[in-house]
């Protein structure tokens, strides 16, 4: 006689995500990860370099434009490294929240087909861009040589914001992902609503430029941490944000509970929409 599984959904909310269902499809996610990487190089004349043109080329526009006709103040070190040690992390996420975003609808074939947990296709899209992220720092060992700069006793404090940052961007990209499915607008906005979001963080500017009565709600955008805690780790152009990063680190933690749980519960209508 054979055997005959029978999927249910959940009946408790807390119960929507189930870890160990994850887990177990480990390898479709390890797959799904490398096919989007290959995917992103496949068929490109310069291929993995790409990873490093995006920000470095943003970088020498932010340095002509910014740094030198408008004459944005970067706390003391050289604009071109300065702008550059904002991008790396920024142009992680914008390619996370863009690529997630668009991970189901890019995907919508085997969610009519096949039986996975579908949190896997936002994961592997956010996963994916790391490998850009890895790239783009080894750029930045070579900027750190040029401009002789050693980082500071801070670099323990770069796990965790990389943390903040993959977590950020996995529970905004969750929601998004979730609503674009559904609502198309989403994917057609992101390129303007992550352009609007750069302005929001330090990018191409320094937060000591945003007045001290509201630097705390600023620093509620875990952006603000994780950029400016780099800037102090390899610049030195400020003390070590402690208080912003562990600020950040709360907001992470809630966006990231808040968005999966948030895809989790609108799972069961993915297949009906795509």
């Amino acid at each position: 006689m054979s055997k005959t599984t029978i999927i249910q959904p959940p009946k408790r909310f807390i119960s929507l995500v189930s870890w160990s269902e994850l887990w177990a499809y480990r390898d479709l996610l390890m797959f799904l990860t490398w096919r989007d990487i290959k995917a992103r190089y496949a068929q490109s004349v310069l291929g993995i370099g790409w990873a490093v043109i995006q920000p470095l080329f943003q970088m020498l526009v932010f340095t002509l434009v910014l740094g030198k006709m408008a004459g944005i103040p970067s706390d003391g070190a050289p604009y071109a490294i300065f702008a550059f040690v904002g991008l790396l992390p920024w142009t992680f996420f914008a390619n996370a929240l863009t690529g997630s975003s668009g991970s189901l609808i890019a995907n919508a074939g085997m969610l009519n087909k096949i039986y996975f947990p579908r949190l896997v296709m936002p994961l592997s899209a956010t996963i994916a861009k790391m490998m850009d992220f890895v790239i783009a720092s080894l750029i930045l060992i070579f900027l750190l040589i040029f401009y002789q700069k050693l980082p500071s006793i801070y670099v323990l404090y770069a796990p965790l914001l990389i943390l903040i940052l993959f977590m950020t961007a996995v529970g905004i990209g969750c929601f998004l992902t979730a609503l674009a499915i559904q609502y198309r607008d989403i994917q057609y906005a992101m390129g303007f609503g992550v352009q609007l979001a750069m302005y929001a963080s330090p990018v191409v500017y320094s937060s000591t430029l945003v007045p001290l009565e509201w630097r705390g709600l600023y620093a509620m955008n875990p952006m603000v941490g994780v950029i400016e805690g780099f800037r102090s780790i390899f610049l030195n152009t400020i003390e070590f944000p402690l208080t912003w990063v562990l600020q950040g680190f709360v907001v992470s933690v809630i966006l990231f509970i808040c968005g999966i749980l948030f895809f989790a519960s609108r799972e069961r209508v993915f297949a009906d929409v795509a």
